[in-house]
């Protein structure tokens, strides 16, 4: 066996072998490339979707999946990260992990010797991008040349959802408030994929004739501290009827889900014709097999 391929951010892939992934994403009758194997997943955050979508993709490729919260497992305070990409090496095909700092995937991919797939850190979410993507694909019929405008909190989605982006030549644009735009190191990290990124100060106009709409909540697990203070610096930020009319007549609304619905976008647009969001949560899945099916039984 040679060295595994591990996805840590989505431009671990290239934009040929993404394109597969999405591919592979929509197979109805996938190989069982995991039969009578195991995938174990890490979780120092919860999370629903993240955890149901593993889960069930493992199964629909013929796997176990095994998953251990933070309280079981307790990354660097039970065991060190290495220790315990060692371990799990021995039991699984691949393993996953949701964590809190980036840096703990990244010391997990170095000690293993099968795929680690980062299912969430601080710094990116390459998973959800690939639901994303597959979503824009199926919901426009194409990738290249669609334009992305991502509307708030400049964060790990907005991140992986850019880098995704610059890979497959779908220009974005990104609008914050100030203080919460991409740092100059995103923009360097994001700029290195290449592609067109756009910052813009006003909503409206990095909406104008966006083909696509995506927001994300204001505040994430472990910033609900910060809410008040996050709901006034975003206010101009709400992704409203008005703001969504200013995108292209058939633009379709992302969101990463969960929503705190009426903050950082309105119950008229999450439930509107324009929105994608529970497609691009199936996708989640869906996007998760494609994924294991090229790392197991393909990129390994």
């Amino acid at each position: 066996m040679g060295t595994p391929r591990h996805v840590l951010e989505v431009d671990d892939l290239s934009p040929d072998e993404l394109r597969h992934v999405l591919d592979l994403s929509e197979l109805t009758d996938p190989p069982q490339v995991l039969a009578g194997r195991g995938v174990v997943l890490l979780f120092e955050k919860p999370s629903a979707r993240t955890r149901a979508s593993m889960e069930l993709a493992t199964i629909q490729l013929g796997g176990h999946p095994v998953t251990l919260r933070h309280e079981e497992v307790g990354i660097d305070t039970r065991e060190s990260a290495e220790d315990l990409a060692r371990l799990f090496s021995g039991y699984g095909a691949a393993i996953g992990a949701r964590v809190f700092e980036h840096h703990k995937v990244e010391r997990l991919a170095a000690a293993a010797s099968v795929p680690v797939v980062n299912l969430l850190s601080d710094e990116a979410h390459p998973v959800q991008t690939l639901a994303d993507l597959l979503t824009i694909r199926q919901s426009l019929g194409r990738l290249e040349g669609v334009v992305v405008t991502y509307v708030g909190d400049a964060n790990n989605v907005a991140r992986s959802l850019a880098i995704g982006c610059a890979s497959l030549g779908l220009p974005f644009r990104v609008t914050s408030p100030p203080g919460f735009a991409f740092s100059d190191e995103d923009l360097d990290r994001i700029g290195a994929v290449g592609g067109t990124l756009e910052v813009v100060d006003d909503p409206v106009r990095a909406v104008t004739g966006a083909d696509v709409v995506y927001t994300d909540a204001w505040y994430s697990m472990g910033q609900e501290a910060e809410r008040a203070a996050r709901l006034d610096a975003f206010a101009g930020w709400r992704v409203d009827e008005a703001l969504l009319s200013a995108a292209a007549t058939d633009a379709v609304f992302l969101h990463c889900l969960p929503a705190h619905r009426g903050e950082e976008a309105t119950d008229g647009v999450l439930d509107g014709p324009q929105s994608r969001i529970w497609p691009q949560a199936h996708n989640r899945m869906h996007t998760a097999r494609g994924l294991l099916s090229f790392l197991v039984g393909e990129g390994s």
